[in-house]
C-alpha cells in the first residue's frame, strides 16, 4: 500500500519541477498527469527512466536543469521577498486554471497578501498593445478603473502601453489589480515598470511561472499569456495590430469558452487592426466597462443579489473577519475608515473586500463599500445563534 503524500514533500516536488521544466510543455504536462508530480521529480532527480514522448537530448537538458535546481533555496529566496508558491489542489488555486489541461501551469508564484482564488472569481483581463496610441491608452485606463469600481477584478501583464494603462486605471480607483509576469515575481520587467509593479504587489498581486531570479524570453511571453486567458472571465483586447502578442491572449480565451471582446479604433489604425480582425469573427464589441460587465456577469457573478454568502461567516480567514465587522451596518464606507476599524493597512483592507465581494459579503458604492442585504441578514442570524 502506498504512503499518503506528504503537503510538504508535494510542495518541494512542485517548486523543484517549476525550476526544471518550461511553462506550457504539454508534454511534460502529460508526465504530471499520468506519472504525479513526485514520481516526475524523482525521475528526474536520479536520472531515471526517460518518460514517453522525450527524446534524449531533451531529456539530457532536463536533467541538466535539474542538478541545478534547488527547491529550498527558491523558497527561502521567496520568503525574503514575501512571495509564496501556490501549487494545483491547495486552498489558493484558482480551479479555472486546470481548463488549460495539460498546459496548466505546475504552480504559481504570488506577492501580495489578496487570495488569489477568491480574486480570480471575479476578474476581467484587459490587454492590449505595447506602442498604444493616446486613445488606446485613455480607454484602458478608464475601463480599468471603471471595472474596479464595479467591484471587479483586472488582470493584465504589466508591460507597458495598455498593459500599464490598465493597472493604473484599476488602482487610481482603489481597486484591485493582478499583474501575470513571464519572469520571477522578484525582478519586475519591464524595469521602467518597477514602481508599477511595486504598487501592485501592495494594492494587489504579482503573479507568475517562473521562480525565483528567472528572466522572461520571448516564448515565456506567449505562454504567459494563457495564464491571463484561463484565470479571468473574459478578456478585453483594447488596440492591436494583426500580429500583436495580445491577439493570443484573446484567442487562448476562444479555447478556453471565455469571453472575448474588443474594443473598436478608428478604422485607418494599423494599431486596431488585429481588435477589429477579432470583432469580425466572435468577439464581442464594447465601449465601456458596463458594458463588460454586462456581458462577462452572466458567467463571472455569484449572483449577490439573489443569493447568500457562499461561506459561513465562521470560516472565513481572520483578516477578512476582521475586516467584515468593521463595516458600518448602515451606509458605505471609505476603505481607509474600515482599515483602521479592522486595525490593518488600506491596501490589506482593500485585498480583504474584493475577497468578500467575491462571495457575496459586500459591495462597492462609489469609493464606499457597504453590506450586501443577504450578507446583514446572514450576519444578524449568525448573532442569533450566539
Amino acid at each position: 500500500m502506498s504512503r499518503a503524500a506528504d503537503p510538504d514533500e508535494e510542495l518541494h516536488d512542485r517548486v523543484f519541477l517549476a525550476r526544471v521544466l518550461e511553462p506550457g510543455d504539454e508534454t511534460a504536462g502529460r508526465w504530471l498527469r499520468e506519472l504525479g508530480s513526485r514520481e516526475v521529480a524523482r525521475r528526474l532527480r536520479v536520472k531515471g527512466a526517460r518518460p514517453d514522448g522525450v527524446s534524449e537530448r531533451r531529456w539530457a537538458g532536463l536533467l541538466a536543469r535539474a542538478e541545478r535546481a534547488d527547491p529550498a533555496r527558491d523558497l527561502a529566496a521567496a520568503r525574503d521577498e514575501g512571495v509564496r508558491f501556490v501549487r494545483p489542489g491547495s486552498a489558493e488555486w484558482p480551479g479555472q486554471l486546470d481548463d488549460l489541461g495539460d498546459a496548466r501551469p505546475v504552480g504559481l508564484w504570488v506577492r501580495g497578501v489578496a487570495d488569489l482564488r477568491m480574486w480570480a472569481l471575479r476578474s476581467v483581463a484587459v490587454v492590449g498593445a505595447r506602442a498604444c496610441t493616446e486613445y488606446g491608452s485613455h480607454m484602458a485606463a478608464v475601463l480599468g478603473g471603471g471595472l474596479a469600481e464595479r467591484g471587479w477584478v483586472v488582470v493584465s501583464g504589466g508591460a507597458y502601453g495598455i498593459d500599464g494603462a490598465a493597472h493604473r486605471g484599476a488602482l487610481a480607483a482603489g481597486g484591485a489589480t493582478v499583474a501575470v509576469l513571464a519572469c520571477g515575481v522578484d525582478r519586475p520587467y519591464p524595469r521602467g515598470h518597477t514602481q508599477l509593479i511595486t504598487r501592485i504587489a501592495e494594492q494587489g498581486l504579482v503573479i507568475g511561472e517562473l521562480p525565483p531570479g528567472d528572466h522572461p524570453t520571448p516564448s515565456r511571453f506567449i505562454v504567459r499569456n494563457r495564464v491571463i486567458a484561463a484565470l479571468t472571465r473574459g478578456t478585453v483586447v483594447v488596440e492591436a495590430a494583426h500580429r500583436s502578442g495580445s491577439l493570443a491572449t484573446a484567442r487562448a480565451a476562444q479555447r478556453l469558452g471565455r469571453h472575448t471582446i474588443g474594443v473598436p479604433g478608428p478604422a485607418t489604425s494599423g494599431l486596431s487592426a488585429g481588435v477589429h480582425e477579432l470583432l469580425r469573427g466572435d468577439a464581442v464589441l464594447v465601449t465601456d466597462a458596463a458594458e463588460v460587465v454586462e456581458l462577462v456577469g452572466d458567467m463571472g457573478e455569484l449572483a449577490p443579489d439573489r443569493r447568500g454568502p457562499v461561506l459561513p461567516r465562521d470560516l472565513l480567514a481572520p483578516g477578512a473577519r476582521r475586516v467584515l465587522s468593521a463595516l458600518p451596518g448602515s451606509r458605505p464606507a471609505p476603505p481607509d475608515e474600515i482599515a483602521r476599524g479592522a486595525g490593518t493597512t488600506d491596501d490589506d483592507a482593500i485585498a480583504r473586500l474584493y475577497e468578500l465581494r467575491a462571495l457575496g459579503y459586500v459591495e462597492r458604492h462609489g469609493d464606499g463599500w457597504k453590506l450586501t442585504r443577504q450578507s446583514m441578514i446572514s450576519l444578524r442570524h449568525d448573532h442569533s445563534r450566539g
